[in-house]
């Protein structure tokens, strides 16, 4: 019933038919759409090719299916274990040399990478191994292997020190893991490193969020075009130590979310250069042909109801970091203020 749209199609229609060489149908929709997202002349709504929209998929992801092996391509010899994955458990040493998979000869490390996709996760795989001309077998689980999202260390003082460095679908499991780990080993205050980060998945700053706020306490808001929404925390975990947040130009979009929310809401203390200044939230489609397109369909407010947009958060201790130095200003400038008495 849309007159503009007809109007397209017919256009679309005589293009197919009579223009004097043939067209590329794909090729053309593809600019269409393009040039949909050109006309809103926004930075994040955009377009994304089966190629662009796959690389995103795989960098947000955060996890993979695998064995845990790290290999030699052309000799198929074990060179090293990947942390949670079962090879480093399962009896296998650095220097062996695969011949076998479930009694399948092996002659590349791309039949392995081959065998491991069409397996189940949870199989046991048994795998033959050529160790100083003896034949051993193991059985190694095809299992969830976490990419590592964050650096954590527990410091002086038991000042605990946790690097963000996106947020990936498995931020959270590994900020829990973290966070556990510290704390059990005596953590009383925290510094959460998020410079450079430039952000994910909302859901995993808000799940982050919620590990440290009290039950009610507000996470962030959507302004969207027909309602406003408030997003709190509904869980019964929460925590109370001194936590200090460093930032810097690079902190952006879901690092901004997780910087206001802990700052407005719990507490923590900012340090460094003000933010980027994301407060749009995009949603994605995906096409038919593996193409997404991304777009923005809501500003999200910080508790106190703030748009950051174009603006960023200013730290509470502004700190400048020299480039090329060893010497880290704004770390250091945390380190003092976490410090409990």
């Amino acid at each position: 019933k849309d007159t503009d749209l007809k109007e397209f199609l017919k256009v679309y229609a005589s293009l197919i038919e009579d223009y004097y060489e043939d067209v590329d149908k794909k090729a053309m929709l593809e600019k269409a759409i393009e040039a949909m997202f050109n006309y809103l002349g926004e930075d994040y709504s955009t377009y994304m090719s089966q190629e662009e929209t796959n690389s995103l998929a795989d960098q947000l992801k955060g996890e993979y299916k695998g064995l845990g092996i790290q290999l030699n391509r052309s000799t198929k010899a074990i060179e090293g274990f990947v942390e949670g994955g079962d090879a480093k458990e399962s009896g296998l040493m650095i220097g062996d040399i695969i011949i076998k998979v479930d009694d399948k000869e092996i002659n590349s490390t791309d039949e392995i990478n081959e065998i491991v996709e069409k397996t189940k996760e949870g199989t046991k795989l048994n795998i033959t191994v050529n160790r100083n001309e003896e034949i051993l077998s193991f059985d190694v689980e095809n299992k969830k292997i976490l990419i590592p999202a964050i650096a954590f260390v527990l410091m002086e003082n038991n000042i605990g020190y946790l690097k963000m460095e996106q947020f990936s679908n498995t931020l959270s499991e590994q900020v829990e893991f973290a966070l556990k780990d510290m704390e059990q080993n005596g953590m009383k205050s925290l510094i959460i490193d998020l410079r450079d980060n430039t952000g994910g998945y909302l859901k995993e700053a808000k799940e982050v969020a919620s590990m440290f706020l009290e039950k009610g306490k507000t996470i962030y808001s959507l302004e969207e075009k027909n309602e406003n929404t408030v997003f709190k925390d509904e869980t019964n975990e929460k925590r109370d130590y001194k936590i200090v947040i460093v930032m810097n130009e690079s902190s952006a979009s879901a690092s901004e979310v997780l910087i206001a929310a802990l700052k407005e809401s719990y507490g923590a203390i900012t340090v460094g250069k003000r933010s980027y200044g994301k407060g749009k939230v995009q949603q994605t489609r995906n096409l038919e042909d593996g193409s997404m397109v991304k777009y923005t369909s809501a500003k999200w407010l910080t508790p106190n109801g703030e748009c950051i947009d174009g603006f960023g958060i200013k730290p509470d201790y502004e700190v400048e970091k020299e480039i090329n130095s060893s010497f880290d200003e704004q770390l250091d400038k945390a380190l003092e203020l976490a410090e409990v008495k």
